[in-house]
């Protein structure tokens, strides 16, 4: 039960804010110095605040100063303050210094309910959005509360700054090119372009053009001179993502590139100086593909001056939900829908799920989940998670998201085929309607009784 501080010296505005607001732990103060104290003590997220206290109960001056103390002792308090029918002026004036909402007297039950859980849910999310950013580095770009995450942002701050080569190995959707953004957004060059290409992407014919840029007539259709995407990343990064599929004989060039810093055009003779950061990713392991004479040794030593591996999402611990709470709140407020959190079974279903396609496969599931949801929480089936995949490993078998999942899907299928009709519902289930309830809640369905 979620605390509720109120604060006025009135014993029946108490007794009957206490009443009205049962489903909350309501704890009174009478004056400044315990409001402030009893704030201290509780760490309260919603305060009620009659701005008339002693000892200058019939001006709102203590309230005011009240205010301006719990604001300063406690930012992210959401305080509602309560003002009398002539007091509109008073109200606004607490609002702008710093109170959520405010409800004029006399008090309607309903009504500062409504105002009380809305201040609540806000607060919990903004609660959720700042552990977020400021435990999982979501302003530093490299998401995650793992040990190994936390170790990742360590070494990418000390190397930022610097002009080392930098090569970042992992799968493929790990965030490799998060992690070069991170490095040039905390370089000397982050006000300089950030030029990434993707090597496999680009038939082999065309890459030696899109990097090294052509002169005018340097082949059919080069019909004016153009830069290359090294001169592009001029004075700033230049991200070479996949580098283990670059052509063999283009490797060359490359290599003379990062040693000599300088490019020749294709068709052109004029050496151009480049002064570009060189930040290189791949999925591949670059040390067989040496080996087996497919990637240049020289090339290899070159770009791997500070190597960088990248863990799989299934690796990082509690990374997935950080990343799913981020991923929600952002797809929640792109699509305009009410999503704030996952189910518990939603939320077992992605700790035990093994995400082959890593945080590109997570993004997407959340994207279409969040679009799907009927409810304030998404759940196992909106992200996907409708069956048991044969492959499945032993935590995936975890026989209360089994459970959870199956009772889900039998509530929603008995409903439809009741027509809505709740009484039909819970006798399809062999079930009593308070059950009926109980598991509409606890899995936040969206039914409507249809009763005749």
């Amino acid at each position: 039960m979620e605390k509720l501080l109120i604060v006025d010296d009135d014993e029946g505005i108490q007794k009957q804010l206490k009443w009205s607001l049962s489903n909350y732990q309501t704890i009174f103060a009478t004056n400044r110095q315990t409001a402030i104290n009893a704030l201290r003590l509780h760490e309260p997220k919603v305060v009620l605040l009659d701005l008339g206290l002693p000892p200058d109960t019939a001006n709102a001056s203590e309230g005011l100063k009240t205010l301006e103390e719990i604001i300063a002792l406690a930012p992210f308090t959401k305080v509602v303050v309560i003002t009398g029918n002539d007091d509109h002026q008073v109200a606004l004036k607490a609002i702008a210094n710093g109170a959520y909402d405010f409800y004029q007297k006399p008090l309607d039950a309903d009504v500062i309910n409504v105002i009380v859980d809305r201040a609540n849910n806000v607060s919990s999310i903004e609660k959720e959005n700042r552990i977020i950013r400021e435990l999982a580095g979501v302003d530093f770009g490299i998401i995650g509360s793992s040990e190994v995450m936390e170790n990742l942002r360590i070494r990418v701050k000390r190397i930022a700054p610097t002009e080392i080569t930098t090569l970042l190995l992992g799968e493929s959707g790990t965030g490799k090119e998060v992690v070069a953004t991170a490095i040039h957004k905390f370089s000397n060059r982050k006000k300089k372009p950030f030029v990434a290409i993707n090597c496999a992407s680009i038939p082999d014919t065309l890459l030696e053009s899109e990097l090294f840029g052509f002169e005018k007539g340097a082949f059919t259709g080069a019909h004016r001179t153009t830069k290359g995407k090294i001169e592009m990343a001029q004075g700033g990064t230049l991200f070479l993502d996949e580098i283990g599929d670059m052509p063999f004989n283009l490797q060359a060039k490359l290599l003379r590139f990062l040693q000599e810093r300088v490019i020749e055009r294709i068709g052109g003779r004029a050496e151009i100086p480049v002064d570009v950061r060189v930040v290189c990713a791949t999925n591949q392991n670059l040390e067989q593909m040496v080996a087996d004479k497919t990637f240049r040794e020289d090339l290899y030593y070159r770009i791997s001056e500070m190597v960088f591996s990248i863990p799989p999402l299934k690796e990082r611990e509690y990374d997935v939900l950080i990343l799913g709470q981020y991923f929600l709140l952002q797809y929640a407020k792109d699509y305009n829908v009410k999503v704030q959190g996952f189910s518990d079974s939603a939320a077992n279903a992605m700790k035990s799920y093994h995400w082959p396609g890593n945080i590109r496969e997570l993004q997407n599931k959340i994207k279409s989940a969040v679009i799907l949801a009927t409810g304030g929480l998404v759940k196992a089936d909106d992200l996907g998670f409708n069956e048991l995949d044969e492959s499945a490993s032993p935590l995936e078998l975890n026989l209360r998201v089994v459970r959870e999942r199956a009772e889900s899907r039998a509530v929603s299928k008995a409903y439809a085929l009741a027509d809505g009709n709740m009484s039909r519902t819970a006798e399809l289930l062999g079930v009593t309607r308070p059950t009926l309830y109980a598991l509409v809640e606890k899995y936040s369905m969206q039914l409507k009784s249809q009763e005749a």
